[in-house]
């Protein structure tokens, strides 16, 4: 229950928890047969330091004092021990082996922790070292929450904050609650929120909890259009059912929903996208799907279980890189050519488009293609057409969805414009830029062919959630 629980109810494949072990087996085969081959030599002055000899006995039958087998039925592995090391990294085993309950047992039974997971925390106590992987990172930290080894579990909750992405980010949001981390919790709504589309769509969300799946529908801040999180609920639904070995019918996804369905806001559902999905499911009843129409076209408008006030989202921020902006005439050409600038942040953001300068001369429309790039390869890009008014102001221009960017590293935003060659373009450009908690740096790009750099030329903003 507890593995199922960890796993989000998916654990991992035997295979893979083979492999795993087999690296920690190979890992361990010089120490153990050094140690066979000197039997009773002093091989303890081969190594300078305590921390080097207590790594000859990881996982080495030499000298152990104690045995944990470790793993569920039918995928256990026997892993040796000693008390006196385990004990001075863990205060769960000196309570163990030294404490007033402590009994003197020669094999010790642990079902609830994978054996790459357990090997992975013995490491870490017999040599000091860290060794995770995204595969065995989740049941890592549950061993080292276990036996309190708090270092362990912070790389652990460091590691899996470095890995987020929109598609684990509910799944380690339900993990974060489990595991009582409010920080990586934090983190992984910041996610949620700003890639909610990418996040409600992505496979892990299937995966989630029922209390988990609650905290999501009711989130004021989602960045994401009320049907596909009803369609997010549907599917999850659908994986509830087999959960629970139940047929995946209509009146059964209505049953694993439960009182959840009222906290998906069908009303403020464009009405195109009701009559064409949410009121065709099946989910709803009759008379629920009644009083929606109703809502949405009468007059004298019928009580409704579900909210029909519209989440607030996130609002977007936008860092403005120039001083001023000017025009002269014949100053600015495109003719296929790339503007582009690089930037950096100091902490982790969502770039979800760029403002754009527009025409000098009146209003006109403009072709846009727009990417982000990370050590040149692309992230997003998007085929965009926008329309300028005449005025200095920036037009916003938009991916499809916001773009993950991580702190100290460079990223590219390019534009390649097609439209009036007489526009604006800014002046007296800044190298760094605060825009509230988050600070932006500028530095040229050797893909603008066109001449925008820091002092002046175009991309004007980057749009943004933090």
């Amino acid at each position: 229950m507890a593995a199922d629980l960890l796993f989000g109810k998916k654990p991992p494949s035997s295979a893979g928890t083979t492999a795993a072990v087999q690296r920690y087996q190979q890992q361990n085969v010089t120490n153990n047969n050094t140690s066979a081959a000197q039997g009773c030599g002093s091989w303890q002055g081969l190594y300078p330091t305590i921390r080097e000899r207590n790594s000859v006995m990881f996982n080495n039958e030499m000298m152990a004092d104690v045995h944990f087998v470790v793993g569920p039925p039918g995928g256990t592995q026997r892993v040796p021990g000693h008390k006196y090391v385990l004990a001075v990294g863990s205060s769960v085993f000196h309570a163990m082996f030294y404490g007033e309950l402590a009994e003197d047992q020669e094999e010790i039974r642990i079902p609830d922790v994978e054996p790459p997971s357990f090997l992975a925390m013995l490491k870490y106590i017999y040599c000091d070292e860290i060794d995770l992987c995204a595969d065995t990172v989740l049941a890592t930290l549950y061993a080292a929450k276990k036996y309190i080894v708090p270092h362990l579990a912070r790389a652990c909750v460091n590691f899996l904050e470095t890995s987020l992405s929109a598609k684990n980010a509910c799944v380690l949001l339900s993990q974060s609650c489990l595991f009582e981390e409010p920080d990586l919790t934090q983190r992984c709504w910041e996610v949620i929120d700003a890639q909610a589309e990418l996040a409600l769509r992505s496979e892990g969300f299937c995966d989630i909890d029922a209390q988990t799946l609650e905290s999501i529908l009711l989130r004021e801040t989602l960045n994401a259009k009320e049907m596909v999180v009803f369609e997010a609920a549907l599917s999850w639904a659908e994986a509830e059912c087999q959960r629970r070995e139940l047929p995946p019918t209509i009146d059964n996804k209505r049953l694993v929903l439960d009182k959840a369905i009222y906290l998906i806001r069908i009303p403020t559902m464009a009405l195109e996208d009701f009559a064409n999905g949410a009121a065709q499911s099946g989910v709803l009843t009759l008379n629920e799907t009644n009083d929606i129409f109703l809502w949405y076209t009468a007059s004298n408008k019928p009580e409704l279980q579900f909210c029909s006030k519209p989440r607030k989202g996130l609002a977007p921020q936008r860092c403005h890189r120039f001083q001023s902006c000017a025009y002269r005439s014949n100053q600015w050409r495109y003719r296929g050519r790339c503007d582009s600038i690089q930037f950096a942040v100091d902490k982790r953001i969502f770039i979800a488009g760029f403002g754009l300068y527009g025409s000098s001369c009146g209003s006109a429309e403009y072709s846009a293609k727009i990417e982000l790039k990370r050590q040149g390869v692309a992230m997003a890009q998007r085929l965009i057409k926008y329309f300028s008014d005449g005025s200095s102001s920036t037009f916003p221009v938009w991916f499809d969805y916001p773009v993950q960017i991580e702190p100290d590293t460079f990223y590219t935003a390019s534009v390649v414009l097609d439209g009036n060659e007489l526009s604006y373009f800014g002046q007296e450009g800044m190298t760094e830029v605060q825009c509230g908690k988050v600070t932006f740096q500028f530095q040229c790009s050797s893909d603008s062919t066109n001449g925008t750099g820091v002092q002046g030329g175009q991309i004007p903003e980057l749009i943004f959630y933090a």
